[in-house]
């Protein structure tokens, strides 16, 4: 069957996009979906839906304070979200001004310092810092919550839009299924018997970009930097050789997992990923996703759609919105099975 971005489209009500989190990390709903059926449950209830044995395998990078507003020398006003970093003082970076910065333009970012538009990548710029580009943007800017969030980001964000495993600086956005865990829920997991394990994949401003071609071979995906540690890779094999399943946290820890496996053996070490996953995708690693609900015509939704079934995704998207579950970052989640090889 020959899909097209229209297969992926739904209708969300506005006032189900979360735009705060719950008082506890935990509370959300959790849609459990496997083989035609869809369960309503709640997040603090996992445990009971994992087995001794099986690997939860979650994504550690932290979000960088990636938003900086400032002025060019003319004083136009200017915008920047930091993409990743290249260097020490260097990185690239989306740009909202009037007119485009060309070379040599310098832009005064948050008051406090100066940087230098060496030039584009494409969509990106590239901007020379005027010291260390890391130190300056956390000390400087300001938490980047998605475009869906119609507010500005406030102190409780620092703590509710981070994992409470975050510890690789380097996203632009937060690995949202990754928000419902709280220490008492990885206590009640470890006592059950769940292993634990980390990669990280630094989300890049890309995640939030449209597909705007109507055929999916055409669309190409943004680049993102990952790391899959060695006992990670030692933890997957022992969880299959027990007879365990990989459970992802996120499409994030998913693409990871899978680009890292795309000949079938799990290679260790640093990479980057463009892998754009769409109904057809041979899953080689992960068995179980949890994951947020995802924004329509998405490359997320798609990814979701190959793992469970189109039909299967489209009837727990309706059966979401039906129930008045909470969508996107600071909303509810669901727990995928994957579909059965055909």
């Amino acid at each position: 069957m020959l899909l097209t971005l229209a297969d992926f489209d739904y209708t969300l009500p506005v006032d189900l996009i979360a735009q705060v989190p719950l008082p506890q990390r935990s509370a959300s709903r959790l849609l459990v979906v496997e083989g035609g059926l869809r369960q309503d449950s709640v997040f603090v209830d996992l445990p009971q839906r994992l087995r001794a044995g099986d690997l939860l395998v979650l994504n550690d990078s932290r979000v960088l304070h990636a938003r900086l507003l400032g002025h060019k020398e003319s004083g136009g006003r200017i915008e920047i979200l930091v993409e990743r970093l290249l260097d020490h003082a260097t990185v690239l970076a989306q740009l909202r001004a009037s007119k485009p910065p060309q070379p040599g333009t310098r832009l005064r970012l948050e008051d406090a310092f100066d940087v230098e538009v060496l030039g584009r990548d494409g969509e990106f710029y590239r901007l020379q810092f005027s010291g260390d580009a890391a130190e300056l943007v956390e000390r400087h800017g300001r938490l980047p919550l998605p475009p869906y969030i119609e507010r500005v980001a406030g102190a409780p964000d620092e703590e509710r839009y981070q994992t409470v495993y975050a510890r690789e600086k380097g996203s632009v956005a937060a690995p949202t299924a990754g928000l419902h865990f709280d220490g008492d829920l990885f206590s009640r997991l470890r006592g059950k018997g769940v292993e634990i394990a980390h990669v990280t994949l630094h989300v890049g401003a890309g995640t939030f970009q449209p597909v705007r071609v109507s055929d999916l071979a055409q669309h190409r995906m943004h680049t993102e930097r990952y790391h899959l540690p060695q006992a990670t890779a030692d933890a997957i094999a022992a969880t299959r050789a027990r007879g365990g399943r990989i459970v992802a946290v996120g499409t994030t820890s998913l693409r990871v997992l899978e680009s890292a496996a795309l000949d079938g053996n799990v290679k260790v070490g640093a990479g980057e990923t463009a892998l754009f996953v769409t109904p057809g995708f041979e899953f080689r690693i992960v068995d179980i996703l949890i994951t947020n609900f995802h924004l329509p015509k998405s490359t997320l939704l798609m990814l979701v759609a190959a793992f469970a079934g189109m039909e299967e995704i489209r009837a727990a998207y309706q059966h979401a919105i039906a129930a008045r579950y909470r969508f996107f970052s600071y909303g509810d989640a669901m727990l995928l099975r994957r579909r059965p090889r055909e």
